[in-house]
């Protein structure tokens, strides 16, 4: 994020961890145990670098002010464990006894760029796995009896680990067991049902094989980083690009979304614009298996790494790239076809904010409302910097969409849907707001000194300042209830939905390899490079690339004072949650920061619908006690509860159907019942439902609420509204 707080941050960071970094660099790391039968995976000096940077980075810049010790390190092992082996399938009780040794020393060696210890303990998880893999596949082809009462216990994590290989044989052959029920109740034969095991299990067994050491260093990151914070998170170089992409909304190749199907490189889909739609040479179900660059010679891809695969396949825009193809349908035997792309700029629309127009009906009166769906703050910064005048960005879209519903559309009140939204940049929550408020305040930042900036949207004037809702879940979080809370807090509109995630802190992303001398990456990079399946630097002799951090270095706060940290932001008008409160949120996070206040900002609300919420509230509830949609929404939500506390499941053919065939006629009648209301046609099992016939009930209750807010703010009745003359 471009604010002030990161770039001071920056200025003071490369001061002090490029002598880090310097003087670092001589440490040796303690020898690493070899773990006998695998094919031991070693961390290498370029990582060795990243931790002891990472440690230096967290205790003096991360918000917590938090120094690594012995209480840290313990939880340090206890999450990475648990992040291999949630459920105690493949540890035996004897390996977590021998991994105590490392319970009091991880923070000591981190400091020292010592991974030796995590990389001992996945090497012993990675021979456990390749032996309960062996186990099953050579159990796929043993007789079963399905008429028996055995339960197969899938959720393990409450219970103790097992002593015996026998124990954990016992487990991983009732996973079979219901791996082969579940096939034998979809009725296809024992024999395609043994064959499909044995695919499935060897081809687990063929992505276990491509693991690397950048891999296992992201998991052991992961499990350092999440224990200081939740959402200081270290990305390891292809992780990286992949977030920027993200954030950036676009990236720079040949436009296919592709993935890995037993060892070949697919097209998933072909993305509408980009190089391989225009050309109208690829397919989705067509298979790439060999990659060349511009008129090089073309490299054989089949069996590679999927991020190995892409990362050949993508490139700068205006360079050239020639694929080998077998067009989906022939047989991989057959002769490859060659074409030829140009890479450019690929823009990803499908994820990108956008409008729907709906009407709906109230007392009578028809009322056009726009609802914006936005799917992340996004910003492509990088863009924007080179002065690309239409750079991506979550406050360009929506503007112009605005634009569109406001002239053309002639809506009556505008949705902007965060549903799922997780954030994404600071900025864009503010520039956002902004289209909605004139000047004022938006969201208030608490550095790591305590002092507090206010950061405001400088705009004069409002883009819509008709009737405006806001639709979030508990999956909104961070930008987006810095936005859902400004327009609470301003009066601006309504908000409705459930309580929304709790994330109130900034996270600063920062680039490693900026922190770092190039000359040290380099000897770091010839260090490395000794091993020659390690190819770390670009053609042109460029340094390696470390990664990047997202530190948490601030909280933010409400205009009204308030974090949304922990609490969230309460929706006027509610919605029955349809995820666990008790499981997502960032109140289940053990690391999370705690709820405060700061002092309330100088802002000036520009209406006042709290005399207005009650009102809403009722109709709303008065609606829902008529709901067919409602009560099935409540039954579904209990529903899932119900399941969500089962760890065991039976194995008994019989029963297992049973118990099947009566959820889904359960499920479809209450489909048959909503369509009958609907005035639609009964559907029957395996029916496929047309796109068009699906209902968004959360969505169309919410227009509902809108056309009563646009009645209730009806200038004839102005006296039920205390409002500023800008409200609307």
């Amino acid at each position: 994020m471009d604010f002030k707080l990161f770039k001071e941050m920056l200025k003071r960071t490369l001061l002090v961890i490029f002598t880090a970094a310097v003087l670092a660099c001589q440490a040796s790391p303690k020898p690493q145990p070899l773990v006998q039968g695998v094919s031991n995976i070693v961390p290498d000096e370029r990582q060795a670098l990243v931790v002891r940077e990472v440690v230096s980075l967290i205790e003096n810049y991360n918000y917590k002010k938090i120094k690594l010790n012995d209480s840290i390190s313990s939880l340090i092992l206890d999450k990475y464990i648990k992040d291999l082996d949630p459920y105690r399938y493949y540890f035996l009780a004897s390996d977590i006894k021998e991994f105590e040794q490392f319970r009091y020393s991880l923070d000591d060696d981190f400091r020292n760029g010592d991974l030796s210890a995590p990389f001992y303990i996945f090497n012993v998880y990675l021979k456990r796995y390749n032996e309960w893999l062996t186990y099953t596949l050579a159990q796929v082809k043993g007789k079963y009896n399905f008429d028996e009462n055995d339960a197969y216990v899938f959720d393990r994590e409450k219970m103790p680990w097992e002593t015996s290989v026998a124990g954990l044989q016992d487990i991983w052959k009732k996973k079979v067991k219901y791996d082969l029920v579940n096939l034998k109740i979809a009725g296809t034969p024992p024999a395609k049902n043994i064959e499909t095991l044995t695919k499935r299990y060897e081809n687990l067994r063929s992505q276990t094989n491509k693991v690397n050491n950048q891999d296992v260093f992201q998991i052991v990151m992961d499990a350092f980083t999440e224990t200081i914070d939740p959402h200081t998170n270290y990305f390891n170089p292809a992780n990286a690009q992949q977030f920027n992409e993200d954030m950036a909304r676009s990236f720079e190749g040949i436009g296919a979304r592709l993935k890995l199907e037993n060892d070949i490189l697919k097209i998933d889909e072909v993305i509408p614009g980009g190089p391989a739609f225009k050309s109208k040479l690829l397919s989705a179900g067509d298979r790439i298996v060999g990659v060349a660059q511009g008129d090089g010679e073309f490299e054989d891809i089949i069996g590679w790494r999927i991020d190995n695969s892409v990362s050949k396949i993508k490139g700068p825009k205006g360079t050239k790239v020639r694929l080998k193809i077998i067009p989906a349908g022939r047989e991989l035997s057959s002769k490859p076809v060659i074409i030829e792309l140009m890479r450019e700029r690929i823009v990803m629309e499908d994820q990108s904010a956008k409008k729907t127009v709906k009407t709906v009906m109230s007392d009578g009166k028809p009322y056009k409302i726009g609802i914006i769906r936005v799917p992340a703050f996004y910003a492509d910064f990088k863009a924007a910097n080179a002065g690309d005048p239409n750079y991506k960005s979550t406050t360009r879209d929506v503007k112009l969409l605005i634009d569109t519903l406001k002239n053309k559309d002639k809506v009556d009140a505008i949705v902007m849907d965060l549903r799922a939204n997780g954030g994404g940049s600071l900025v864009e929550a503010i520039d956002l707001t902004g289209l909605f408020i004139d000047k004022g305040p938006v969201v208030q930042v608490k550095n790591t000194k305590n002092e507090i900036e206010v950061n405001e949207d400088s705009n004069p004037g409002v883009v819509w300042n008709g009737p405006l809702g806001v639709m979030v879940d508990r999956l909104s979080a961070s930008a987006s209830e810095i936005f859902a809370g400004a327009i609470q807090d301003y009066g601006r509109g309504v908000i409705m939905g459930t309580q929304t995630y709790g994330k109130g802190t900034v996270q600063s992303s920062i680039d490693l390899n900026r922190l770092v001398n190039p000359s040290i990456l380099q000897r770091i990079a010839a260090l490395v490079n000794k091993d020659a399946k390690t190819t770390l630097t670009t053609k042109d002799g460029a340094p390696i690339q470390l990664g990047q951090i997202n530190l948490t270095m601030a909280k933010f706060y409400r205009v009204n004072g308030s974090s949304t940290q922990h609490k969230g932001v309460m929706p006027d008008v509610q919605f029955p949650s349809l995820y666990p409160l008790n499981k997502i949120g960032e109140d289940t996070e053990p690391s999370a920061l705690p709820w405060d206040e700061v002092p309330k900002s100088n802002f000036k609300p520009v209406a006042d619908l709290t005399p207005l919420k009650p009102e809403l509230v009722k109709l709303h509830e008065e609606r829902m006690a008529k709901s067919l949609d409602y009560k099935t929404l409540e039954q579904d939500i209990a529903d899932m509860k119900k399941r969500d506390g089962e760890i065991s499941i039976t194995l008994n053919e019989s029963k297992l159907k049973a118990e099947r065939d009566s959820l889904e006629a359960k499920s479809l009648d209450r489909i048959n019942k909503l369509r009958a209301s609907r005035g639609l046609a009964p559907v029957k099992k395996g029916d496929k439902v047309k796109k068009e016939e699906n209902v968004d009930f959360i969505e169309d209750e919410s227009l509902q609420i809108m056309a009563d807010l646009i009645k209730l703010t009806d200038p004839k009745k102005a006296e039920l509204v205390n409002r500023q003359p800008a409200a609307f």
